[in-house]
């Protein structure tokens, strides 16, 4: 493909009446009318200048290109739970599935990700912020160098042979200069088109983060814990003592999602006494909080409505389905920065923690408001839990990755793990972040070039234990499995269990799993529709093939 023959197509709106223009590219730079005009510096940097009141509809650059069978085309999902994986013509990049659609449940299983706003079909596949194109070794990557102004999104047309960068605007109010693209494009082996990318990405990895090991509360108990489970899991985990370095408390702790007061029936003490004997081990204390989010039932929604995130009718803004459903709240009033700002005051000086897992942070910008784009609030979001945070440690989750770029330290890359390694009867009548052991395997798989470039990667846990609340069904064959993946591709390594309860096999598989991975993966990819072959070096050459809906997996 050459970069430098494209054609720049508008699509805009001025006084009622709709403008297309369609530009070569040797025709973009200089470019005027008497409604707006365009500059262009470089390659694929791109600019425009309203003189009208216009309201932008459509942003595409359009390139020709053939797709030979073996192309494989790389989709980054939407935010860290979206599955992201390769694809190649025949394969379909499933939105929605058909039960979901259903208006009663698109509102709920909709809200998450980006169904209403891009286009899913057999032969199209799209991925945000950046993507490659793979012929056997050879990568040709594009990506984005800002997502500040919106998200852009690239599409592969492996039907009409055409590959599309294209700029979600929905929303956009046009004032002075406006960057539609900056884009970079290289060639080159896997590691080094990702190598030149992360390097030119304006926002640098902060490398304070290279390696956590340790626990969080959420997958034996989910909101049941209190004050004796915790302080019992972490006496537990002194058996790993050395490997661990982090004890993470999670979501349950508090009365609702939205309060964030400590419910006292639990934490009869509070949490700081929990924080203190967290450090004597000399863990980090970890802390789950969702600052946008607050459920239906919270406190903070009787008392504040005019807080919520609102849709065109005046009617809060449905923003997930979790806690039975939730709405968000309007980080860009001062009146909620203020109440974010003091949660997070507790949160540290209060309460002592070192760092947050940030969740459902997505909610922050599933509308277009105020004149702003998508990727213009949730990069403005962002920035915001940075500035809160100060130079503590921020672990995101549920956050779109490009604007999360040099503002976390340590980020999801995938959906959540199932207590179960085999998909539940749900999972395929809902979305493509729907919680999935196969879906998060693929995800800590496909997205390893982020991890010790611009984050470290948190892969979700693994499970080891044969006990707990919630008994984690998975064979001895496919807990292995997890471990192993989670081992080589991650650097945030946590499990739920009690470590306190393990025989001495289980230990010892933990402490091997918790060790940083030394070695260096050389290839990923799908042999075949179930499995995956991996080919790493750790001292010597090995190759790993596991089935994805199964976990039986060999190694030589």
């Amino acid at each position: 493909m050459n970069i430098k023959d494209f054609t720049l197509k508008l699509g805009y709106t001025y006084e009622g009446k709709a403008y297309a223009e369609s530009l070569d590219c040797g025709e973009v730079d200089g470019f005027e009318n008497e409604n707006l005009s365009l500059k262009m510096k470089g390659d694929l940097k791109i600019s425009i200048t309203p003189k009208r009141d216009v309201k932008l509809s459509v942003v595409e650059i359009v390139w020709d290109r053939f797709f030979e069978r073996d192309d494989i085309f790389f989709a980054n999902g939407f935010q860290s739970w979206t599955l992201s994986r390769e694809y190649k013509k025949g394969d379909n990049q499933v939105g929605l599935y058909p039960l979901a659609k259903l208006p009663v449940f698109k509102k709920f299983a909709g809200a998450s990700g980006d169904y209403h706003f891009t286009e899913y079909g057999r032969d199209l596949f799209h991925s945000f912020t950046y993507t490659y194109i793979r012929r056997g070794d050879k990568v040709e990557l594009m990506g984005s160098l800002n997502e500040r102004t919106g998200y852009t999104v690239f599409y592969a047309d492996m039907k009409e042979n055409v590959f599309v960068a294209s700029k979600d605007v929905d929303g956009l109010a046009l004032k002075g200069e406006y960057e539609l693209f900056d884009l970079f494009w290289c060639t080159g082996s896997y590691d080094e088109a990702f190598d030149k990318y992360f390097a030119a990405y304006p926002k640098k990895h902060t490398g304070r983060v290279k390696h956590l090991a340790g626990y969080t509360s959420w997958y034996n108990y989910y909101q049941k814990i209190d004050e004796d489970i915790i302080l019992r899991d972490l006496e537990g985990l002194k058996r790993a003592k050395g490997y661990a370095n982090i004890f993470q408390i999670d979501d349950g702790y508090e009365t609702k999602i939205g309060d964030w007061e400590i419910d006292k029936t639990k934490f009869k003490n509070g949490l700081r006494p929990i924080v203190d004997k967290i450090h004597e081990q000399g863990l980090l204390a970890g802390l789950w909080f969702a600052p946008f989010a607050a459920q239906f039932k919270a406190e903070i929604i009787k008392k504040h409505p005019e807080w919520l995130v609102k849709d065109a009718k005046g009617k809060p803004l449905v923003s997930g389905i979790a806690w039975g459903g939730f709405y968000a709240l309007d980080f860009e009033l001062e009146e909620v920065k203020n109440f974010i700002r003091n949660i997070f005051r507790q949160i540290f000086e209060e309460w002592g923690f070192d760092m947050v897992k940030l969740d459902f942070l997505y909610a922050a910008a599933i509308l277009p408001r105020n004149g702003k784009t998508r990727g213009q609030l949730m990069c403005e979001a962002m920035d915001f839990l940075r500035e809160c945070c100060g130079d503590k440690l921020l672990l995101g989750c549920g956050v779109p990755l490009g604007p999360s770029f040099g503002v976390v330290d340590a980020c999801r890359i995938g959906c959540d793990a199932e207590i179960s390694f085999k998909d539940r009867f749900y999972a395929k009548l809902t979305n493509q972040e729907i919680i999935s052991t196969k879906n998060a395997m693929c995800d800590t798989i496909f997205r390893r070039h982020l991890n010790g470039r611009i984050m470290a990667n948190d892969p979700d846990v693994f499970f080891l234990r044969d006990d707990g609340l919630k008994i984690a069904k998975y064979n001895e064959i496919q807990k292995r499995l997890l471990a192993k993946l989670n081992h080589i591709f991650g650097s945030v390594l946590f499990v739920s269990d009690n470590v306190g309860n393990y025989d001495d096999e289980k230990l010892k598989i933990l402490l091997e799993s918790y060790k940083p991975f030394e070695g260096k993966v050389i290839s990923a990819e799908f042999k075949d529709s179930e499995n995956i072959r991996v080919v790493y070096d750790d001292g010597e050459e090995k190759t790993l093939v596991f089935n994805i809906f199964t976990g039986a997996y060999g190694e030589i």
